[in-house]
């Protein structure tokens, strides 16, 4: 029965380097930016989103912030590029730039007015 399951795909290096070049975190998106969620961790500047960690954790997940979960940036604010508005799934979601930074995303598709890095 096991001679039956495919062997797994080996990530060759130049595989691996583009998926690191397309892994980020939300928060430094750009509007236009579309991708699938890979991780939420909230772990970054505790104490600066007003809640402790596992809270804001919990609120991201309850908003539908979740693995395997269809993003795009819509638009960003005009002073300091804050608040962000996403499309996640099919709901219209607004949120802090600092908050957006707790979640992964592997982007599939890039803006083309994104800045060249």
């Amino acid at each position: 029965m096991h001679d039956m399951l495919a062997e797994p795909i080996k990530a060759s290096p130049a595989h691996a380097a583009d998926v690191d070049a397309r892994l980020v975190r939300l928060s430094e998106a750009h509007p236009g930016d579309a991708g699938t969620i890979v991780d939420v961790r909230a772990e970054s500047h505790p104490g600066d989103h007003g809640v402790g960690v596992e809270e804001l954790q919990r609120r991201l997940l309850e908003f539908g912030f979740v693995e395997g979960a269809a993003i795009e940036v819509l638009h960003e604010g005009a002073i300091r590029r804050d608040p962000i508005a996403v499309r996640l799934d099919d709901m219209r979601v607004a949120l802090r730039r600092r908050d957006a930074e707790d979640v992964w995303v592997l982007l599939e598709r890039l803006s083309p007015k994104r800045p060249a890095r």
